[in-house]
């Protein structure tokens, strides 16, 4: 009984690894920012997200049974941690700057929140962390920096710069270290778990304390 050969199909080349990136992390996060309507950015940024993870799908050294590697290692400590820091920095901020915000989602929208708590590490968390992790650090390895450290910098500059289209520098600068410490984890860590779990974590602490009203399209306002 002759066995029939299953050919793997054969690696994407540099040159095409490279125009999908920065196609895919730079170009549209531009596009998004600068030409997108504010009401149209949340179905762009889908329909982005949806063909990132196409691309991951396609990656022939990646399965999907991969993110469940590190499981052993997600550190519960460090999730606590990062929830407790953003909600600590947040609530600060926001006392010092715009007290009427601080908590508002839990005084005034009790069941905002806890629909938030519920969906936003399924909606949002876990297809960010696929896309800005999984696919960055798999599909993308073989035109990354060698240098270990500089592969996380470049991580959460292009995990921040998904972010410009909210125009506000905090936002930049938040997005920048959560990305540094979701990079970290995956990358470092090994553990997608840990780094879906603190970006889960940190992203419901923004909201908690009432620094979501940065994170919402409705108040974008570009500087042109």
């Amino acid at each position: 009984m002759q066995r029939t050969m299953v050919r793997e199909p054969a690696p994407p080349s540099t040159m095409r690894l490279w125009a999908e990136f920065l196609g895919f992390f730079v170009a549209a996060p531009l596009a998004m920012a600068l030409l997108v309507p504010p009401r149209w950015m949340f179905p762009a940024l889908f329909a982005v997200t949806a063909f990132g993870i196409v691309l991951l799908h396609l990656t022939a050294s990646f399965r999907w049974r991969d993110l469940a590697v590190g499981i052993g290692r997600t550190d519960l400590r460090l999730v606590a941690g990062i929830f407790a820091l953003v909600l600590a920095f947040g609530a600060a901020l926001l006392a010092a700057t715009r007290p009427g915000a601080l908590f508002a989602l839990p005084r005034y929208e009790p069941a905002l929140m806890a629909m938030i708590f519920v969906l936003y590490p399924l909606v949002s968390a876990l297809p960010q962390e696929i896309v800005y992790r999984a696919l960055f650090f798999r599909r993308y390895a073989p035109i990354l920096t060698r240098s270990p450290r500089a592969a996380l910098l470049l991580n959460a500059g292009l995990f921040s710069l998904a972010h410009l289209m909210y125009w506000s520098w905090l936002v930049l600068v938040m997005t920048f270290l959560g990305g540094m410490a979701f990079a970290w984890a995956y990358e470092v860590r090994r553990s997608f778990p840990l780094a879906w779990l603190m970006h889960a974590a940190a992203g419901n602490a923004i909201f908690l304390a009432g620094l979501g009203l940065y994170f919402y399209s409705g108040n974008v306002v570009r500087p042109f």
